[in-house]
């Protein structure tokens, strides 16, 4: 029996991620610089949908400088855009964005503390909760980026990991988070009550 192409190829496509994935990873423990996987593909370690455009990570603020000399030792092609929170790391066409400051506040090590140690791609490594990733995927949301059907997978694969009611009160002044709640609840994806 064969595999659907679109499989294939679609797994195939994202290999480039997922060896960079690896590789910062690796750096940044072999380094002991605190980090959690973070944003997409953080999701995806706990069953989500795999995403297809880069590999977020999350460094405390006072790590940042520390992780970007490691990956750059790795002699890794490090870059810093415009953005004054993020740098990003390529490997080949891969990118990995390792994110220290989060909605204009500092990524604080403690960020970590409820992160699980999972195996993703066979190198165990902090994946942030289910939860904080789907607050910070719903806190994301706003009028320019509101895209409902990409997020309706995600939440619908991982919705037995999250505790909706934090995600409810953390994006309680977003109006585009709290209508995706809303629709995560009529269609009984989420079977909590709101506030």
């Amino acid at each position: 029996m064969s595999h659907a192409p679109s499989e294939d190829s679609r797994a195939n496509g994202q290999r480039p991620l997922r060896e960079a994935l690896k590789v910062v990873a690796v750096t940044l423990k072999q380094g002991e610089a605190p980090f959690a996987l973070a944003g997409s593909y953080g999701l995806w370690a706990r069953g989500g949908p795999e995403p297809e455009h880069d590999v977020d990570f999350m460094v405390a603020e006072e790590d940042a400088p520390r992780a970007k000399d490691l990956l750059a030792e790795r002699d890794l092609r490090v870059v810093q855009p415009p953005e004054d929170w993020l740098f990003k790391v390529f490997i080949d066409d891969a990118m990995v964005d390792v994110i220290f400051r989060s909605g204009n506040e500092p990524i604080l090590r403690s960020r970590f503390d409820d992160a699980d140690h999972l195996e993703v791609e066979s190198v165990k490594m902090p994946v942030l909760s289910a939860t904080v990733l789907m607050t910070d995927k719903l806190s994301a949301m706003e009028e320019h980026s509101c895209n409902f059907s990409a997020a309706l997978p995600v939440a619908r694969a991982v919705r037995e990991q999250v505790d909706w009611a934090v995600v409810d009160e953390q994006t309680k002044d977003n109006p585009f988070a709290q209508s995706f709640l809303h629709l995560l609840r009529a269609l009984s994806i989420v079977t909590d009550h709101p506030r």
